[in-house]
């Protein structure tokens, strides 16, 4: 990894994180720290539906990457009883691919779809009658001659994850019964998430180190254990194995991750905002322009973090660096008349 930029939502991970992250992915509702309010929710409508011996309805989980989505799926599968199928909105390239894979389905399994809003127009229209109706509706031949046939399918539950709920169209969202938002996680739930994670690796830690790595994990447990594993490597490689405070400190500024969790990505943005356009307002077409970056990524990976913890702010005449980004720069904040219209905003 060394100086590889530590960032969730990409297309492509590494088969061994990947591994790594599955692995010490909580079981149970036991093992599975934060998100109260939706295991709550979701612990009711799984034994309402268990008490009524039916499928769970259709659940929608979305959210920032990282944050227990999938974990959370396999979970219900697991309380619920049921198999899971688990595939990804692109993969369903063609309603062929959605009717064979309900189609084999069998009574009260559940059908995970990773970043369902990218699922194509087609077969998200061949979805509706399967998920309201549990029928799936097949057109055989083309032109005068074409026939509809319709299937009947078992009942069956989909979970949808996405980051992007609002590139969801109303009838898919609408045919949802259970649908919740995911947030960041507070450093307190990260440390016992990491404590965990250790003890699976069997790896000895301290108690400040945990804080620490909670501390900088953007308030995602998927960026906490990629951490974690890090700071074992190095632990192992320029220690005795054990992950202490120096250790910790080292490893994570070896990975250019800074005591708030930002990263050389993060810092780029802010100072192009600041540096080159006076804290803002700055469109964010200029900022992906400065900084040579995608203008996708920033909205998706960067943006959100630094909204989170109050160092960007965006306005309807663009971005701008709060008072508090200038500060972590340690930068002073400009005091002139540009700066009295800039307050007015944050």
């Amino acid at each position: 990894m060394d100086k590889t930029v530590i960032r969730e939502g990409e297309a492509e991970q590494n088969p061994e994180e990947e591994v790594l992250i599955t692995s010490l992915r909580a079981a149970s509702w036991r093992e599975f720290r934060g998100q109260e309010s939706v295991k709550k929710s979701l612990q009711i409508a799984i034994e309402a539906a268990r008490k009524r011996n039916e499928a769970l309805e259709h659940v929608l989980l979305y959210g920032p990457p990282g944050l227990g989505k999938t974990t959370l799926s396999h979970i219900i599968a697991r309380e619920m009883g049921a198999n899971i199928r688990v595939t990804s909105g692109p993969a369903i390239e063609r309603t062929g691919d959605l009717a064979s894979i309900l189609t084999n389905l069998e009574k009260g399994d559940i059908l995970f779809i990773d970043e369902i809003h990218r699922m194509n127009k087609t077969v998200e229209e061949t979805l509706y009658p399967a998920m309201e109706d549990y029928a799936l509706d097949i057109i055989l031949g083309k032109g005068p001659s074409a026939r509809t046939l319709r299937l009947d399918l078992p009942q069956f539950t989909i979970i949808g994850a996405t980051t992007k709920v609002g590139m969801l169209s109303a009838p898919l969202r609408d045919r949802f019964g259970v649908v919740h938002r995911l947030s960041f996680y507070e450093p307190r739930d990260l440390t016992y998430i990491i404590d965990q994670a250790a003890r699976k690796l069997e790896v000895m830690i301290d108690a400040e180190s945990m804080q620490e790595i909670a501390r900088r994990a953007r308030g995602t447990p998927r960026i906490a254990l990629k951490f974690l594993k890090r700071v074992r490597d190095f632990s192992q490689v320029k220690g005795k194995g054990e992950i202490t405070l120096p250790l910790t400190h080292q490893a994570l500024s070896m990975l250019e991750v800074d005591g708030k969790g930002l990263d050389q990505l993060d810092i780029r943005v802010l100072s192009a905002i600041i540096e080159k356009h006076k804290g803002g307002p700055v469109g964010i077409e200029t900022i992906a322009s400065i900084i040579s970056e995608d203008i996708q990524t920033l909205e998706d990976v960067v943006e959100p973090y630094l909204m989170q913890i109050g160092f960007l702010k965006r306005t309807p005449r663009g971005r701008m660096a709060t008072r508090a980004a200038y500060e972590h720069l340690g930068t002073a904040f400009p005091d002139s008349p540009n700066s009295s219209s800039q307050q007015k905003l944050l």
